[in-house]
């Protein structure tokens, strides 16, 4: 019994340190002496699906997320196959949530459709893992301008080689049908939040800068401030200091 008592508590305790390392874990490693590993290939174990394509109103263009799905049968000696019902699975087969605006998940790109055309492209060819895409309605009806604005993580800054939510989230826009794809906030600066102020037809948003080099954003970090002016031809961020 003592034996047992012993083994349960250097379990918790091995399950606490695990727990707390995965906690802390750094978002950007700037060791030279870590190497990068190379981007790990998705799971054997997932299935790639798109769910059902999503149409915001008043635009023409069909919107397919896509995304990893783990699927793991109660039955253990049971291969999963598309004929089981979804009562025989642990989880739904949808890969992301949507309201009005907004779509949100854990994705691996999103495909777009032309309303009336056949063909499908994909938003990009790299390696991403998208939070949120946002259709910025009140500005498309304002200045009759239609755009995605994304979170994601576009690169492995902690060199544990794999893209998660782990790494630093940057910011992104493209054109409703998925052209023009850009990268807003600056390399290695994490996004704190993002707002459009359409009176001023105008995309703020703040990073944070870990100038202190500790692979972590705290207080001793820098804030910067940016803003996009949806009218300009070329889409460049523009610093602003509001804080002297």
């Amino acid at each position: 019994m003592k034996n047992i008592s012993k083994y349960f508590i250097l379990s918790v305790v091995a399950l606490f340190v695990s727990c707390k390392q995965e906690t802390d874990t750094p978002k950007v490693s700037y060791d030279p002496n870590v190497k990068v590993k190379q981007i790990a290939k998705s799971d054997t174990s997932s299935v790639k699906v798109a769910d059902l394509p999503i149409n915001f109103t008043g635009t023409n263009v069909l919107i397919h997320p896509i995304g990893d799905l783990n699927i793991y049968s109660r039955n253990k000696n049971v291969a999963y196959d598309s004929s089981s019902s979804l009562g025989d699975s642990q989880q739904s087969f949808a890969v992301s949530n949507n309201n009005e605006f907004e779509i949100t998940g854990y994705l691996q790109n999103i495909k777009f459709q032309e309303i009336g055309n056949d063909s499908i492209k994909a938003l990009t060819n790299k390696q991403i893992l998208i939070e949120s895409a946002t259709y910025l309605k009140n500005t498309a009806d304002k200045i009759k301008k239609q755009f995605l604005v994304y979170t994601l993580a576009d690169s492995d800054t902690n060199k544990d080689g794999k893209i998660d939510g782990n790494d630093i989230k940057s910011l992104y826009i493209s054109a409703i049908n998925g052209d023009n794809f850009t990268k807003l906030s600056p390399d290695f600066q994490e996004l704190i939040d993002w707002n459009c102020m359409e009176s001023m037809s105008r995309l703020y948003f703040r990073t944070i800068e870990d100038i202190n080099k500790n692979g972590a954003f705290d207080k001793a970090d820098k804030v910067h401030y940016h803003y996009l002016d949806l009218l300009s031809k070329e889409w460049k961020e523009q610093q602003y200091f509001p804080v002297n």
